[in-house]
């Protein structure tokens, strides 16, 4: 079921980025190759173990949870906004600020209103600044948050989130690097 995730993350390339170890994975970065069977086994956990029978929205953040809302939305029906990093001007957008481990940029979201039941998803959780940022931005729109969806854990990244937060983060495998290399951790 997760094992063709927890296998991709072991035999992932990792880099070295002044103090932060990266980790090079299909889910996260979109290299190496993305398999279709990957995605998909993703997908099937999803629905197979969460109730989305009141999700209403799908919510991807950019970069990585772009083909994660689509294949979700298609397997499932559910439309899909994606948290961009440009701004479009539209009556209603709201601008985030976030910081990660390795970077800050700008989010805008738009497409999102009052009592919207949605499912966010994103590729990873690590140092958990871009989730804190976008769920402390979707309490501010009203939105429901249904389901906190993000297939990798890394670290700290989703104990951060709640506790910053105060909504639950619904991984799928944690990690952590040691040495250098990626480990599974039984959650």
């Amino acid at each position: 079921m997760l094992s063709e995730l927890e296998k991709s993350l072991l035999e992932c390339p990792v880099v070295k980025k002044g103090d932060y170890f990266y980790f090079v994975h299909p889910i996260s970065d979109g290299v190496p190759l993305v398999e279709a069977k990957l995605i998909d086994s993703i997908m099937d956990y999803i629905i197979d173990n969460f109730d989305l029978s009141n999700v209403e929205k799908i919510v991807g953040v950019e970069s990585m949870g772009i083909p994660l809302a689509t294949a979700l939305s298609l397997k499932t029906g559910i439309p899909f906004v994606i948290i961009r990093k440009r701004s479009y001007g539209l009556e209603g957008e709201r601008q985030v600020h976030q910081k990660t481990g390795y970077g800050k940029s700008e989010l805008f979201i738009n497409g999102l209103k009052k009592e919207d039941n949605i499912l966010l998803i994103d590729d990873v959780v690590s140092t958990g600044g871009t989730l804190t940022s976008v769920i402390h931005a979707l309490d501010e729109i009203g939105v429901n948050l249904i389901h906190i969806i993000v297939p990798i854990e890394k670290d700290d990244g989703r104990i951060i989130v709640e506790k910053n937060t105060n909504h639950k983060l619904e991984t799928l495998v944690k990690m952590k690097m040691v040495d250098g290399k990626v480990t599974i951790i039984d959650k």
